[in-house]
């Protein structure tokens, strides 16, 4: 099953690139080498390199060093509010709102 929305053309690759591109430049800005920021978050610093590098990292690794870097509430909003390109999708939303599970139908 695939969403396909029309207000969202970034390939997942090219977010992973950004994603990595973005934490590279908070941990550098702070003055914090990849050591660093290691021990601060936990994640081994290979793990780090290889994000900054070929954009590879696992969700719990990427929080860790998000909250390291002092993003946790940045982590917290990801997802948190619904997105919308029409009114006829913002009233499924909203009649949705409760639903403990989906459905077996692919909007586009």
């Amino acid at each position: 099953m695939q969403l396909i929305y029309g207000f969202d053309i970034d390939t997942p690759k090219e977010l992973l690139a950004i994603l990595a591109r973005n934490l590279q430049q908070r941990r550098l800005e702070k003055g914090l080498s990849r050591e660093a920021l290691s021990e601060l978050s936990g994640v081994p610093t290979p793990t780090i390199a290889k994000f900054e590098q070929k954009h590879t990292l696992s969700l719990s690794s990427y929080v860790a060093l998000a909250k390291a870097l002092g993003y946790s509430n940045d982590i917290k909003k990801l997802l948190s509010e619904p997105q919308y390109s029409t009114m006829e999708e913002l009233d499924r939303i909203n009649r949705n709102k409760n639903r403990k599970r989906g459905r077996n139908e692919i909007s586009q």
